[in-house]
């Protein structure tokens, strides 16, 4: 009888082996595509930023999978880019999403027409930055969503651009854009400077790129969003975050050049939130 009964209790952790295997092994699958897209020649310019914007703590807090449907928000620069493209593309799909043009007034025709150009150009800039096939790179404007894409879209990441939309007063249609490529479980990470939570309004209402934390998870909350948890891994408790000349004064801009250089540079970038909100029922 005892033997019978030692029976399953023997079986049971080569049970369990065999179900965790395929999972660990997954993991470390995962982890090896971010490292190579982490050290490839594409980023040689953009590494020195690593310090600052811990990109693979920042993916891994947002759950960013090589095999989802990826929404990078306002890729301006390409420095998420060049790291968010080849890693998706490979198994999943990477998708450049901009905010609605329409409505907004330029300075010029010429800037009109390249703002407007951008979804047919993206894809071969990407393409240029990061040897990946330009036909692997769907771009467009967020009111222009092809009808197969929404309700698809597992993760919406938004690197640094709130601000932006509060000055624009474009925030609440763009976010509700955001909302409906969601897949029903989908989530939205967010990086955003950050105001002290004690901040005038002058400080924390985004002009000077900060915005405060509370008034951020708020602003989701209202456009359909919930807060699943903050980190800090962006944290910088040395930014003051109170600069006159907003953000910008610290790098990678510089906005002052060589005044104050060396103590901004000290300083480091800006004292940022990290954010990570599901889609509301």
């Amino acid at each position: 009888m005892k033997a019978l009964y030692a029976l399953p209790l023997a079986v049971a952790p080569l049970a369990i082996a065999a179900t965790t295997a395929p999972l660990v092994a997954q993991e470390s699958a995962d982890d090896t595509a971010l490292e190579a897209a982490l050290a490839a020649p594409a980023r040689d310019d953009d590494r020195a930023r690593d310090t600052y914007r811990h990109p693979a703590e920042t993916l891994a807090f947002f759950q960013v999978k090589p095999d989802q449907t990826v929404v990078e928000y306002a890729p301006g620069g390409g420095w998420y880019t060049r790291l968010l493209a080849p890693y998706i593309s490979a198994s999943g799909r990477y998708i450049a999403v901009n905010g609605d043009t329409d409505g907004r007034t330029f300075s010029d025709r010429a800037r009109e027409a390249r703002s407007k150009s951008w979804p047919e150009r993206f894809p071969d800039i990407v393409a240029e930055w990061t040897g990946i096939d330009a036909e692997k790179v769907l771009a467009f404007e967020s009111d222009e969503a092809p009808e197969d894409i929404v309700g698809t879209v597992d993760r919406v990441l938004i690197f640094r651009s709130i601000h932006g939309l509060l000055n624009g007063n474009r925030a609440d249609a763009e976010l509700r854009a955001l909302r409906t490529l969601l897949k029903d479980d989908g989530m939205v990470g967010v990086v955003q400077h950050r105001a002290k939570a004690d901040a005038p309004y002058d400080v924390s209402s985004g002009t000077r790129g900060y915005v405060k934390q509370n008034y951020v998870v708020k602003l989701f909350e209202l456009n359909g969003f919930e807060l699943v948890d903050s980190s800090e891994i962006n944290a910088n408790p040395n930014d003051p975050a109170d600069w006159e000349g907003g953000v910008w004064t610290l790098p990678p801009i510089l906005r002052y050049g060589d005044e104050d250089r060396e103590r901004y540079l000290a300083i480091g970038e800006s004292d940022r939130m990290t954010l990570l909100f599901r889609k509301a029922k």
